[in-house]
């Protein structure tokens, strides 16, 4: 079977930036699991993937715009610290903020007594993106697996 509109696919990868440098991949033994075509691994690798089969091979390149986006400066604000209930804050540190479009997830990059320098760009946002893939299964998704993977939170469960 081709990957195509929901189908279950379980796939190993192998993620680098644009020097090669390793950033992610899947454990060994656990190949990634998604539902094709609802969205919840990034465009640019969700289309290379549609029409391959189980057992194929590839090596593809994500641009930005394909993958997290480009960096946006105007994500990066400086906070008042006195607006953190936290007290023993760093650098690295992830909270919740609360935005004019709802919840966002930001990383504190700098801190001064005064502010909270926080960035609600994805990590990965800005780079390019080298995947190898590995297709290990390739089926029809039944609807329970549908229903039960693809929802508000991503795929989460295996589908084989």
């Amino acid at each position: 079977m081709i990957i195509s509109q929901n189908s279950s696919v379980l796939f190993h990868y192998s993620l680098s930036d644009k020097s090669g440098n390793k950033i992610d991949s899947s454990p060994a033994d656990e190949p990634l699991a998604y539902i094709h075509g609802q969205g919840k691994i990034i465009p640019g690798l969700e289309k290379a993937m549609e029409g391959k089969k189980s057992g194929d091979v590839m090596i593809v390149t994500i641009d930005p715009k394909d993958a997290y986006g480009e960096r946006q400066e105007q994500m990066v604000q400086q906070i008042p610290r006195a607006n953190f209930k936290a007290e023993d804050i760093k650098v690295g540190m992830r909270f919740e903020a609360t935005t004019q479009n709802g919840p966002a997830s930001v990383v504190v990059t700098d801190l001064t007594e005064e502010t909270v320098t926080v960035d609600g760009n994805h990590p990965l946002a800005g780079k390019t993106l080298t995947f190898d893939i590995r297709i290990a299964e390739v089926k029809e998704a039944a609807k329970d697996e549908i229903d039960e993977c693809c929802n508000e939170s991503g795929c989460s469960k295996k589908t084989g």
